[in-house]
């Protein structure tokens, strides 16, 4: 019989819809029938690509006995960590606090007042590798609830007195300056692993946003360092097995230090950040490698995870059925061995992929199974005539359609606002760079469904849909801010003022609802949200910009483009966390770098008057200065702000490029205008 999850839209808690533990959703009625039974609550968060969380399901989720146990001395919540961040964010800073780590499966005890007292991620179901199982944690549990309730109370009342304690200050009044960027680019040139790229040890993350950082840095000021730290990332992460040699995207992050075993979920904001960096990438260096991995990874997004509503589901999960066996196992759909490329390809082309590829007999994976990498300079050799560059376009063609016969992995098929204003965004820049209108076209149809669906009459933002359906869920600061950057990339690049209107609706929100008057610092939640036992807040980049300093870019840009000083005011309020913690913590705050970098230009404005995606428009978007905001559209256009009073040029289209108060003279020359945002 199917528990309470089965009336959800979540992918992730319907997965958990039959299993024999009654289930809660999130809610008010979950924590009274806890105070009701005089039992507390555990809260298991996780999300529907989490192999991890797949596999405590199997083991113990599923399991009668456990299940059995978990009913009569708990009320059991479920959450999603994808439509819930907040809640997902208080509990996991309390983790980490408390056990100096965090992950998913999040396991925590509560109180029915929802306070935190016990802590973990994924238990086994019997004592292993020095964890106790999870039955011996339940028991546990129970006994301290049942025979000391009063310690119970204390350490969790403790602990919410100290997770209160830390809300954070800043000197708000001053946003990051020259020192600060230069001490940032040099704590990132410390970590950086010279060997492999990216920064760190293993597991590697992809660090978008330390390349935008990068990037924006040597467009201000030529920095050699800054480029070539982006540039050989970008190369060692193309040629890596985290990037998918065949259908193109990236994995979710690498479990070594050389990119080349991934953990094998896609998610959208990885890909959709990754699309956007090796565009600028391209911009910066005209690599023809940035320019293949930008345009395969903006491919994969529309052809594998764009829903039938026109916006982009969340994730492809790490999992398949493995055909040989039936068991579903991490990396099945990917993997290959030598004897079945040459099942596929037969010798002699098998013996080129071998090589092409980087597959061994001994594998790179498990069970002699290897992840198709692109090793360093073979590609190059390869390809060095046209014979070769059909046989290997053949090659791989054949490849992706064996591929396509093994069973997929799930697919996650909540829109989830930021993620989608993310993509939206990579999408626009990328169709406009490389003259792909379909691409631009997809962008166009996931921010229309965003407005129709996730935006209510008061510009307010659901957090989630699925199939056409809305969420329950109130945006958080970052889908406000993430979804008004993909409006202002859309206004950018197709000229439609609607888009800047839509924008400053989320923005004005954003204003109203998620800054502190008082110091300029901002929440994750907005004032009118659910109160939780904390309001979440954190500056700092996980897997995608942290909403404060997103929230920073989209205001920035949009006082650029409308000169809406409240928007640009607020905008370096929030930047003083940068000043802060930039030089201490770069690689942590890459996209508040970024925004600090677009600060200190300008942002430059340019305004071209003329035809949409034209010569001037084109060579106005591949401008490589930080943050530059471009605006389009035809003389006496009242659409854009920027516009107003910018007439033709002794009768041609013209470009007016402006920066901190100051305009250069008009220039109808697409050369001059790249002069001017060099």
């Amino acid at each position: 019989m199917a528990n309470r999850l089965a009336q959800t839209t979540s992918p992730y808690l319907l997965q958990h819809a039959d299993n024999p533990v009654d289930w809660w959703p999130w809610s008010p009625e979950a924590f009274e029938e806890a105070r009701e039974r005089g039992v507390p609550v555990l809260l298991s968060v996780g999300y529907s690509a989490c192999h991890w969380c797949h596999v405590m399901a199997h083991e113990s989720f599923e399991d009668e006995a456990i299940a059995a146990v978990m009913n009569e001395k708990f009320v059991n919540v479920k959450v999603d960590r994808e439509e819930r961040p907040d809640v997902d964010a208080v509990y996991m800073e309390a983790v980490q606090a408390a056990t100096g780590q965090g992950g998913w499966p999040m396991t925590v005890f509560l109180t029915p007042d929802a306070e935190p007292f016990y802590f973990g991620t994924y238990f086994p179901p019997e004592p292993r590798h020095g964890m106790p199982s999870f039955p011996q944690v339940l028991d546990g549990v129970h006994r301290a609830w049942t025979d000391r309730r009063g310690e119970v109370a204390e350490v969790a009342g403790k602990i919410v007195r100290d997770l209160g304690e830390r809300q954070l200050t800043h000197n708000a009044e001053e946003k990051p300056g020259e020192d600060e960027l230069a001490q940032a680019l040099l704590g990132l040139t410390r970590d950086y692993d010279a060997t492999h790229g990216g920064f760190g040890g293993a597991p590697k993350f992809p660090p978008s946003m330390a390349v935008e950082f990068l990037l924006r840095h040597y467009a201000r000021t030529g920095a050699e360092g800054a480029l070539q730290m982006a540039a050989d990332t970008c190369e060692r992460m193309a040629r890596g097995g985290i990037y998918d040699q065949l259908g193109g995207g990236f994995a979710r992050y690498s479990v070594d230090r050389e990119w080349v075993v991934p953990h094998f979920e896609k998610m959208l904001y990885d890909n959709a950040l990754l699309c956007r960096a090796y565009a600028h990438l391209w911009r910066a260096t005209g690599s023809d490698l940035a320019r293949r991995v930008a345009l395969e990874t903006a491919d994969f997004m529309v052809r594998e995870l764009r829903t039938n509503e026109g916006g982009f589901a969340s994730a492809l999960d790490a999992d398949s059925e493995d055909p040989a066996t039936g068991a579903h196992v991490e990396g099945a759909y990917y993997v290959w061995t030598p004897a079945r490329l040459r099942e596929v390809l037969g010798e002699d082309d098998a013996a080129l992929a071998v090589e092409r590829y980087g597959v061994t007999e001994e594998g790179t994976f498990e069970e002699g199974a290897s992840v198709l990498q692109l090793p360093q300079g073979e590609g190059e050799q390869a390809e060095s005539s046209v014979a070769d560059s059909a046989r290997l376009a053949s090659i791989r063609e054949r490849l992706l359609a064996a591929r396509a016969e093994r069973p997929a992995p799930g697919r996650d098929d909540k829109v989830v606002a930021a993620w989608n204003g993310l993509a939206i965004a990579a999408l626009a820049e990328v169709g406009a760079y490389f003259d792909r209108p379909d691409l631009i076209a997809a962008a166009v149809g996931a921010g229309d469904l965003l407005v129709r669906l996730h935006m209510d009459d008061r510009a307010r933002l659901a957090r989630t849909s699925k199939d056409g359906q809305v969420g329950a869920n109130a945006g958080v600061l970052e889908d406000y801010a993430d979804v008004a950057e993909g409006f202002l990339a859309l206004a950018s690049v197709t000229g439609e003022g609607v888009w800047l209107e839509f924008a400053g609706f989320l923005l004005d929100h954003v204003l109203a609802q998620f800054v502190d008057e008082e110091s300029g610092a901002l929440f994750d939640t907005a004032a009118d949200a659910e109160q939780l036992i904390r309001r979440p807040q954190d500056p700092t980049d996980n897997a995608a910009p942290s909403g404060w300093t997103a929230a920073a870019g989209a205001l920035l840009s949009y006082a650029a483009q409308t000169g809406a000083e409240p928007h640009r005011t607020a905008a370096e309020r929030a930047l003083g966390i940068v000043k802060a913690l930039g030089p201490r913590v770069p690689r942590f705050i890459g996209h508040g770098l970024a925004v600090a970098e677009a600060a200190l230009d300008g942002p430059r404005e340019v305004a071209v008057v003329g035809e949409v995606l034209g010569d001037l428009h084109r060579t106005a978007l591949l401008g490589a200065a930080p943050g530059a905001v471009v605006a389009v559209g035809a003389e006496g256009s009242d659409e854009l702000p920027l516009l107003a009073d910018r007439p033709l040029v002794d009768g041609r289209p013209a470009a007016y490029v402006c920066r901190s108060f100051v305009c250069a003279a008009p220039t109808t020359d697409p050369a001059e205008l790249a002069r001017l945002l060099a």
